[in-house]
């Protein structure tokens, strides 16, 4: 899924509490921040997963009281430009790769490219060039909503997928047959049965009959997949 955002002037940015120039990485990536008022600069690692840019950007928020902070970032869209659009207090500069190996050029005449290094110039071409860099703006209120309705769905899924891992696990101890039965293992069939009968020993002592209508109640209409189940 791909959500459009508009491209806005640097004129209209409001007053920002921080500068971060983030060096995009398959895995991790490498961060640099000055902050507006000392003009210091730090450096650190963000893993490339939604949970970690996350808890990033809730740090950013809490240490700068949610002000507006300026982040560039050397691509024009991919997962973390998504990651980082739904948050308000961020305001996004892509750099384009080519911009960004220019500048680099310029001002590392050995070509030489370490991602800290990266990060640092993709900083002073924030804190110095801004005027020149065009800032994403995720501007409407339905387009955080419907980053928020993403997000949630995807942890919701990924929950889901944890879950289902945990009971397959547990079933493997206790009560694999199950996982020889069915196919689905979250499935409502599944965890009703599991509810009715939650050991292979309970489920023996039903009486067939009680089984097999269950598995009807359950829409389960082929009789010989019924046989099947109630035989094993």
């Amino acid at each position: 899924m791909s959500i459009d955002m508009n491209i806005v002037n640097s004129a209209d940015e409001p007053r920002f509490a921080a500068f971060v120039a983030i060096d995009w990485g398959d895995s991790k990536h490498v961060w640099a921040l000055q902050t507006a008022e000392a003009g210091r600069r730090e450096r650190g690692e963000i893993e490339h997963n939604p949970e970690a840019v996350g808890a990033w950007v809730a740090m950013l928020s809490a240490r700068f009281a949610s002000q507006p902070v300026a982040v560039a970032i050397e691509q024009s869209r991919g997962p973390l430009v998504f990651m980082l659009g739904k948050y308000e207090q961020l305001h996004v500069y892509p750099i384009h790769p080519r911009a960004a190996s220019q500048f680099r050029a310029a001002l590392v005449p050995s070509g030489a490219k370490d991602d800290p290094g990266d990060a640092e110039l993709l900083l002073d071409l924030l804190v110095h060039h801004r005027e020149r860099l065009r800032r994403l703006n995720p501007d409407t209120e339905q387009t955080r909503l419907v980053q928020h309705l993403v997000e949630g769905r995807r942890k919701l899924v990924n929950e889901k997928t944890r879950q289902s891992n945990r009971l397959t696990a547990q079933l493997k101890l206790y009560f694999p047959q199950v996982l020889d039965w069915f196919d689905k293992i979250d499935s409502p069939l599944v965890a009703d049965l599991l509810k009715r009968w939650p050991t292979l020993e309970l489920l023996q002592k039903a009486r067939p009959a009680t089984v097999g209508t269950f598995f009807t109640q359950h829409n389960c209409r082929s009789q010989e997949l019924i046989e099947q189940r109630l035989k094993a």
